[in-house]
């Protein structure tokens, strides 16, 4: 049995992320709810919701922490020949809510979601403030893949991804990888690791360092604003053979920033609860 402490419905402050449970990993708080201030207050202090639809709200910060390097994108030769030979196009947020729906549907290692309909109006309504966004990949105008997540700054906290045909999601973030490098990106948050995301060069980092990241990038604006410029288009993308992204990336983050030692945004909870932590069995994101 582990403590774990319980948000207060009069604030939408969390705990420290440095006090998340070791086992299971990352295991903050639990309850609260999924307004759009408690959501971006998360995202701010390096913390997000997954849950299951039988669970409560479970809050994480998991160490360490998975992310994705816009120059160390792994651009596989098959898959640069897929964007470039193929007929996807691709564009942000025409179809966001069929995107979440999308990504809310049964996969094949799992028999339920843990994309409710109160996590889907809770995105949607992220979405209609400009926070939310999606990613859609087309194939002679059908939508057959996509991503989403929430974009704070220079920041990108990935959240799902689905495909309907062969390389449509690795089109899909393929095409947000360059894009949100073009406008300045220095790091999109995977959250959790998972053999695709690692084939496409994302990589483990500790929690202090993904932190030190948020803090120094949070509160900055990118250079251009990826969500509102036209997109690259799959064809255009890593036409030169010699990809930097070609090898394998070291396990150390590129120019890691200082860390700082004070969490923003981090008001604690001051109830607890007796949760067994064994209950808890999220299926993969």
């Amino acid at each position: 049995m582990v403590d774990v402490p319980v948000l207060s419905p009069f604030s939408v402050g969390f705990p420290p992320p440095e006090t998340a449970l070791q086992e299971p990993n990352g295991l903050l708080a639990i309850g609260g709810d999924l307004t759009s201030e408690r959501l971006l207050n998360a995202y701010r202090t390096g913390i997000f919701p997954w849950f299951n639809e039988n669970q409560p709200i479970l809050w994480w910060s998991p160490h360490p922490r998975t992310v994705l390097f816009p120059d160390h994108f792994l651009c596989s030769r098959s898959l640069r020949k897929r964007l470039h030979n193929s007929r996807f196009s691709v564009c942000c947020d025409q179809q966001f809510e069929a995107v979440v729906r999308a990504c809310a549907e049964p996969r094949s290692y799992a028999d339920s979601t843990w994309i409710s309909e109160e996590m889907l109006a809770a995105y949607c309504a992220l979405h209609e403030k400009g926070w939310a966004h999606s990613v859609e990949t087309y194939l002679d105008g059908v939508l057959v893949g996509g991503l989403y997540g929430v974009s704070i700054g220079r920041l990108f906290f990935g959240e799902s991804m689905f495909t309907k045909a062969t390389d449509a999601s690795k089109v899909a973030l393929a095409t947000t990888v360059a894009q949100l490098k073009h406008c300045g990106f220095p790091i999109i948050d995977c959250q959790m690791p998972n053999p695709h995301l690692t084939s496409l060069g994302a990589m483990e980092i500790s929690r202090t360092t993904f932190l030190a990241y948020l803090h120094e990038h949070i509160d900055h604006s990118p250079n251009e604003n990826p969500w509102r410029k036209p997109w690259i288009q799959p064809q255009h993308l890593y036409r030169h053979t010699t990809n930097p992204a070609s090898h394998a990336p070291s396990h150390t983050p590129p120019h890691a920033p200082s860390t700082r030692t004070q969490p923003i945004n981090t008001e604690t909870a001051t109830n607890t609860t007796t949760m067994n932590a064994a209950s808890i069995n999220n299926d993969h994101r």
